[in-house]
């Protein structure tokens, strides 16, 4: 006969998370109460007064967090458990004096002999792990709570479990996708396979990252699977799902809530996905499930996706050209003095020439799909030009970020209209569509269109550059402020690349040699979120459980990167307090950037630029001051944890 499991006696209906009795006999209550409900008492106050008995002989709170009241009773119908977190924790009278946080109640019949000896004598075993009590106490859900119960004893206790059944396909698939394809997707995958590890569930995660498509689903993964959650917030293949349960979510639903997602797939309430040609292919408000801003929303970022590897490493070119250059040589040919300077300077500026381009192109290939790509390109090209028809009487202006923007999007729907229009042509013509009729007639309709709208877009481009340029200290102080605080309002989020995406987009009208003041300001919003949690988590570790704390300390590296991303977790699991002290501490570096003039003329890099920031110091201060208030904001806010 096997050993009785703890997960044999404990059941989600046993169990109650994140409750706040206000003292050890609410929370008597409460436990007895669940067990109540479990159908296992036959009296519950007989049971109580029996269980209050054994509670004044001795305390059952054993320290460190930990209580487990027991008692037998004729009241009792037979062995159960219950459990109950508590995050504010209870008196107890535990022996180091220590609140209890994590509390089961045993209950035994009043003729069993040693049975409840035997299940203490078996979970006590398991909470002696700080690792395990941790993933109780982070458990977000009763059915998460007993996962962990379940693994934790086929780990410690392998013989009272018979050998697992042969690996089968995964139960359900995900495909996950940020704009920048770095932080966000891997969390996202990793946030999904840790829950449905938790559930018991068989998962597969496919990352679309900045390195191409990892894991990817196969034929026979994607047949069998129950659904798909597609976490994304930028295009990606859905073609091989047609007629397949699929759940389309923003990436950060991926990260805050993937036990929910994988439960919705199994519950079967996944809707069925129908993919159509591109004409129709992509999805409207009413098909899809996105509404018009959301579908916008990933348009962009697909463009931006795919633009940042050229503003990040032809902008570090660059900047890298002026560190090694001589300004005693002149400033007019300042980064190109030297011939090891020049060659930098040279590569950096070919790939920064195919910013705009590329996010146009991109743009348009999120909405028209691949016939759009060449009107888009060609579309981008011309905004930065500026040009116009001949008899305009303006002389040619930039249309820059903005331009390319307007193209991506007149590009791309441009091109639908066309596929609509060119949808009844005779079976014999669908050849010429791709190679001929498409490209034709988008680059005429698509070069119509800017040529038309460049001036107007390049004296709004122009105007705002003017503004940027003429701010005087107190707008400029406002605008760091504000472009800093969105750097660490979702961490990567929509705010975050809003914020991001106008930073770099400023180094276009700035001088090489100099930078943006924006840039360097959006450069310190982004450091602090992580810098501010892991100082915290250093010099306030009590806010944080001891699993918090030891992830936090990653975040030093993490800041120093700008890798605003590496605050997520914390945000995601105490957003009302980690979120504002986040944006306090982003806010007050930017303002302090701005106010010291700090310049910076590369869009990433962190610690690694830092050479080519103009005033140094005055960054240093900027950044150590956000982190700091940051720090003692979160410290405030936060209860102790243990």
């Amino acid at each position: 006969m096997r050993a009785l499991r703890i997960t044999d006696l404990l059941q989600e209906q046993g169990i109650l998370l994140h409750a706040a009795p206000a003292d050890k006999s609410a929370a008597v209550e409460l436990l007895v109460s669940l067990q109540s409900v479990q159908g296992i008492l036959s009296n519950p106050a007989q049971f109580r007064e029996a269980l209050l008995e054994r509670e004044a002989q001795s305390s059952t709170a054993i320290g460190s967090g930990i209580a487990v009241p027991h008692a037998r009773s004729s009241g009792v119908l037979r062995p159960g458990l219950s459990a109950i977190t508590v995050p504010g924790g209870v008196d107890w009278g535990a022996p180091d004096g220590s609140l209890s946080h994590l509390i089961f109640l045993i209950a035994a019949p009043e003729g069993e002999d040693g049975l409840h000896l035997e299940l203490l004598s078996r979970l006590m075993r398991l909470l002696m792990g700080e690792q395990f009590r941790a993933q109780l106490m982070a458990a977000a859900t009763p059915a998460a709570f007993r996962a962990v119960i379940d693994q934790a004893e086929r780990t410690e206790f392998p013989d009272d479990f018979p050998a697992a059944a042969p690996a089968s396909l995964p139960r359900v698939l995900a495909v996950t996708a940020c704009p920048t394809g770095i932080a966000h997707t891997y969390m996202a995958a990793e946030a999904l396979e840790q829950a449905a590890r938790a559930m018991g569930c068989p998962i597969q995660v496919e990352t679309n990252g900045a390195s191409g498509a990892a894991r990817v689903l196969t034929d026979e993964e994607i047949a069998a699977c129950d659904g798909i959650i597609v976490a994304a917030d930028r295009e990606v293949d859905m073609a091989r799902f047609d007629g397949r349960p699929v759940l389309r979510v923003p990436v950060s639903a991926g990260i805050s809530r993937p036990a929910a997602l994988i439960q919705e797939v199994l519950d079967g309430k996944a809707p069925i996905y129908h993919h159509k040609e591109a004409v129709v292919a992509r999805p409207r408000p009413a098909q899809g499930g996105e509404n018009l801003c959301r579908t916008l929303y990933k348009q962009l970022m697909n463009g931006v996706s795919h633009m940042l590897p050229f503003v990040i490493a032809g902008g570090i070119f660059i900047a890298i050209s002026f560190l090694l250059d001589d300004p005693s040589l002149g400033y007019e040919t300042f980064g190109t003095n030297t011939q090891l300077a020049a060659w930098f300077n040279t590569v950096g500026n070919a790939a920064f020439r195919f910013m705009l381009p590329v996010l146009s192109a991109y743009i348009a290939v999120a909405i028209g799909d691949r016939p759009a790509l060449m009107a888009g390109f060609v579309g981008g090209a011309l905004a930065v030009s500026g040009y116009t028809f001949p008899f305009f009487s303006a002389e040619a202006v930039s249309a820059g970020f903005l331009g390319a923007l307007v193209a991506g999007f007149a590009a791309g729907y441009l091109m639908r209209l066309l596929q609509r229009l060119l949808s009844g042509l005779p079976a014999p013509l669908e050849g010429l569509k791709p190679v001929l009729l498409y490209p034709l007639a988008g680059l005429l309709l698509t070069g119509l269109f800017l040529c038309a709208v460049n001036p107007f877009v390049g004296m709004l481009n122009t105007a705002l550059d003017s503004a940027l340029a003429s701010m005087d200290e107190g707008r400029r102080i406002a605008l760091g402020a504000a472009v800093a605080a969105l750097m660490a309002v979702d961490m990567g989020g929509p705010f975050n690349k809003a914020a991001y995406v106008f930073a770099t987009s400023t180094l276009a009208a700035a001088s090489p040699a100099v930078g943006s003041v924006v840039m360097a300001c959006a450069m310190a919003g982004g450091m602090v979120p992580p810098l501010a949690v892991a100082l915290c988590c250093t010099f306030f570790p009590s806010r944080f459980y001891p699993e918090e704390r030891r992830s936090g300390l990653v975040n030093y590296i993490m800041g120093l990167c700008f890798i605003t991303e590496g605050a997520i977790p914390f945000a995601a699991s105490d957003p009302v307090r980690v979120i504002p002290a986040c944006v306090t501490g982003s806010a007050l570096a930017g303002g302090l950037a701005a106010f010291f003039n700090c310049t910076l003329p590369a869009p990433h890099g962190g610690i690694f630029v830092f050479p080519v920031i103009r005033n140094v110091p005055g960054y240093l201060i900027a950044l150590a001051a956000g982190a700091l208030a940051g720090m003692l904001v979160l410290a405030v806010l936060r209860k102790k944890r243990v």
